[in-house]
């Protein structure tokens, strides 16, 4: 018997007991379903945490100076030296400081959530937050502790109702009055507490209204990605040199937490993987226990067959193409339903499966392999059958 009339069979046997034939898929159906939905919304999961690492400069190294004591340290001429000489590898770089506590007023409103950030002029390079009307900080402003400010959309709107509107107001910060040069980006809605409730000064006056004298933290931007773990090595080379102690310092680069995050996420994929797999060696048993319950119902049609000078193998191959066949039909409804499980589930807030091809792959292969494995022990029954007995069977 071919492989086409096997399958032909085979699927006469599906349609001649629909019910059953669908009951029998239920496991595969769920099991491929549930494989391409966990790593959808995985996938969609660490695109949206990709992307806020871009957002935030995939290819930023950020530096934190604790010091040794004594009279070993760094200043901002000597970081901007480093980023001079390797200008190949490093692009820009700025000083962050944060004011802690800050009080905002503009009239008689107030903003208590608002967080007030120092910089120079590459910090709207290298934190990819340019401003959308107005300019963002020059050298000018940091050189000459000018008070001027580039504040977040959330800022603009609830002190000045728009963007435009800001443009030149003044704006009161510890008691001391900047005017507000750019309006930034929006980049999380205008919300209260996000990147868009901030405001951006020189931080040759953030260092005043934080009462430091020192800068402990620095952003560098690397040239690109490809380069961004050698810049890394030569800014702690530069400061081993300078501290001559690992402790003194920590340098950390954006690329090898997004890095990490990958590897994260992959096993995770993997897991959840692993997890929905149940459902298939579930669904594979169900196969094979109804294709033995097939081969008691039809072991007269076998000795029948048999005495008619069909082979073992003409047997055996009949009900493996079943099982296959009935294991692949449910792959496919399973990632039919998959699919449109990870669409329906787009409409969830903060919540965008994204449909991987390499997992619709892997569940419907491993679907048609469940056929082949769970398929294999009815067949051989059948194929062992000894024509006469078959004949006598009731």
């Amino acid at each position: 018997m071919s492989i086409k009339q096997s399958l032909t069979l085979a699927i006469k046997s599906l349609l001649g007991s629909k019910m059953r034939s669908f009951l029998t898929m239920l496991g595969i159906i769920i099991g491929v379903g549930a494989v391409i939905i966990i790593v959808g919304v995985i996938n969609g999961m660490t695109q949206m945490v990709m992307d806020e690492f871009e957002s935030m400069g995939a290819t930023n190294i950020i530096v934190s100076i604790r010091g040794r004591g004594g009279n070993r340290s760094v200043d901002i001429d000597d970081m901007q030296n480093l980023v001079d000489e390797n200008s190949e590898l490093i692009s820009g770089m700025s000083p962050s400081i944060t004011v802690s506590g800050a009080v905002v007023k503009s009239g008689s409103e107030n903003l208590d959530t608002t967080s007030v950030k120092g910089g120079n002029e590459n910090y709207a390079l290298i934190n990819n937050r340019k401003a959308e009307y107005g300019r963002d900080l020059q050298y000018l402003d940091c050189h000459d502790r000018l008070l001027n400010c580039v504040i977040g959309s959330y800022v603009a709107n609830n002190l000045y109702g728009t963007a435009e509107n800001a443009l030149g107001n003044e704006i009161k910060i510890n008691g001391r009055n900047f005017t507000v040069v750019g309006v930034l980006e929006e980049k999380a809605d205008s919300e209260e507490s996000s990147d868009d409730d901030t405001i951006i000064i020189p931080y040759t006056i953030a260092q005043k209204l934080a009462n430091t004298f020192s800068i402990n933290a620095y952003t560098f931007c690397a040239a690109n990605k490809d380069v961004a773990i050698k810049a890394q090595a030569t800014i702690e080379g530069y400061l081993y040199k300078v501290f001559n102690d690992s402790d003194a310092y920590k340098v950390m680069n954006m690329s090898s937490l997004v890095d990490t995050i990958n590897d994260m996420t992959g096993k995770m994929s993997l897991m959840g993987g692993c997890v929905a797999g149940v459902s298939l060696l579930v669904g594979g048993i169900g196969i094979m226990n109804i294709m033995l319950v097939s081969v008691t119902e039809r072991t007269r049609e076998i000795g029948i067959r048999k005495s008619l000078g069909a082979t073992p193998w003409d047997i055996m191959s009949q009900f493996v193409v079943e099982a296959i066949t009935t294991s692949s039909v449910g792959g496919i409804i399973g990632i039919l339903l998959g699919i449109f499980g990870c669409f329906a589930l787009r409409s969830v807030p903060d919540l965008n499966p994204v449909v991987s091809i390499p997992s619709i792959i892997l569940s419907f292969t491993i679907s048609a392999l469940v056929g082949v494995a769970f398929g294999y022990f009815p067949a051989k029954k059948a194929a062992a059958l000894n024509p006469i007995d078959a004949l006598r069977h009731d």
